[in-house]
């Protein structure tokens, strides 16, 4: 399958999917590809608002800058739009199979056995980012150097 286009998508589309969309698009400038990359959540409750600060914050950090992006809700339209989309957690898999999505793939599963990538939301502060933002950046090139790079 030849792949052209990627949506990452976690649940308020504030948080994960960002980093991951961030990731990609600045590993496939340095790589000279010529992909289409978005992001969005199964919910609806950011739609519109920027990433979360601690997104902003970590993804900074790397030398991958987040904070134009805008939260959107994935539409059924994005099945068709998207070569891949990619769910960060179970739950996104299982939300993207509810919405009619037959085939989503599991970020995860790039590089860390299947885990699923832990909703920072959550997390009491900064703390603990740096490693969601590490499985986010490592899956995320394994997943294009798998789909892309191997076919060019």
């Amino acid at each position: 399958m030849e792949v052209k286009s990627i949506l990452f998508v976690c649940l308020g589309n504030i948080c994960r999917s960002p980093i991951a969309e961030g990731v990609a698009k600045e590993y496939i400038k340095k790589q000279n590809l010529d992909i289409l990359i978005d992001s969005a959540g199964t919910g609806s409750w950011h739609i519109g608002e920027k990433p979360c600060e601690n997104s902003i914050k970590v993804a900074k950090l790397n030398g991958v800058d987040i904070s134009n992006q805008k939260a959107r809700q994935v539409k059924k339209e994005d099945f068709k739009k998207f070569d891949l989309i990619v769910g960060l957690d179970k739950n996104n898999i299982s939300n993207l199979k509810n919405l009619g999505y037959k085939n989503p793939i599991k970020l995860g599963d790039f590089g860390f056995d299947g885990e699923c990538v832990p909703d920072p939301y959550f997390f009491d502060g900064f703390e603990g980012f740096d490693k969601v933002y590490e499985m986010i950046d490592i899956c995320v090139r394994n997943l294009i150097d798998e789909f892309i790079k191997s076919k060019i």
